[in-house]
């Protein structure tokens, strides 16, 4: 494992088993000036050994794997629970250890670093969502995609701080959802979808520019990771962004929702189950925005 000292800017750790592929990963971080540190390994365990090795010193002066801390799953050591890597880019399919396996991980410490997924196979992007990787790079890498990987990592870095928090890869940052499509994964922003349709074990995607896209994704999935960005379940086959909402009422029997306005307004049913969350929901959210005139 090789490493760049530097002083401020991201700390970096990138992951692959293929040398030539590391090395050129390696060589383009080097070259984005908001890059600082550029650490490298050919295998996932010696990357969890050197984030251990690299924990961040807690205000506290606490230094070590807390008690309940994740633990390595072949050698069943501690794993640090803070890091002062910022973000990780892995490769998916590597001996050993995977690149998923790891990020799950990572996951269950206290403060983890962000993943970057970089790979040469495009049927993992689902997965690799479900573990809240911040993007999903394919090989051969391109300069501009990783400079977007960054780009969007640092946005949702501002974003968290602004909040006075950190981020969870389920709230204040803008998340995308991998879509595949003919071959191509398209990466739609969390902020572009105005509501989301079950469809079995799918979901879809109802996009602000009138648009949809099918996902691997269970709606139930999607309901848990976004409600604190501001989605909201209002009947067993639909998910709603709540700003987005210009209008509840009784239509027949039930309840309907009316989303935007003009020829991109779309009308959904609203079950009684969750007829009064909903309502309370709306209350609370234009009381808070009244609130902050």
């Amino acid at each position: 494992m090789n490493n760049a000292d530097g002083s401020g800017g991201l700390v970096v750790l990138a992951v692959d088993d293929e040398q030539p592929a590391l090395d050129e990963l390696e060589y383009l971080l080097k070259q984005d000036q908001r890059v600082s540190v550029v650490l490298t390994s050919t295998n996932a365990n010696d990357a969890l050994r050197m984030l251990s090795t690299r924990e961040r010193r807690s205000p506290g002066g606490h230094n070590g794997a807390q008690p309940g801390a994740p633990v390595h799953p072949f050698t069943g050591q501690p794993i640090a629970t803070d890091t002062d890597v910022d973000v990780v880019f892995l490769d998916i399919r590597m001996p050993g250890l995977d690149g998923l396996e790891l990020a799950k991980i990572l996951s269950r410490m206290k403060v983890q670093p962000a993943v970057v997924f970089v790979t040469a196979h495009d049927d993992r992007a689902v997965d690799a969502f479900e573990v809240g990787a911040v993007d999903y790079l394919l090989k051969p890498l391109r300069s501009d995609r990783l400079r977007g990987a960054l780009d969007r990592l640092l946005s949702s870095r501002v974003a968290a701080s602004n909040e006075g928090g950190a981020s969870d890869g389920g709230g204040g940052d803008d998340e995308v959802i991998p879509v595949e499509l003919a071959g191509t994964t398209k990466l739609v922003p969390r902020s572009a979808v105005r509501y989301v349709e079950a469809q079995g074990d799918y979901a879809r995607l109802h996009t602000n520019d009138n648009k949809s896209h099918l996902v691997r994704i269970p709606l139930s999935v999607l309901e848990d990771r976004w409600r604190d960005a501001g989605f909201v379940r209002i009947h067993r086959s639909y998910l709603v962004s709540l700003p987005l909402v210009t209008e509840l009422r009784l239509s027949g029997s039930g309840y309907v929702v009316r989303i935007g306005s003009g020829p991109e307004t779309a009308e959904l049913p609203v079950s009684r189950r969750h007829t009064r969350e909903l309502k309370d929901r709306l209350v609370r959210a234009t009381k808070q925005a009244w609130s902050q005139r």
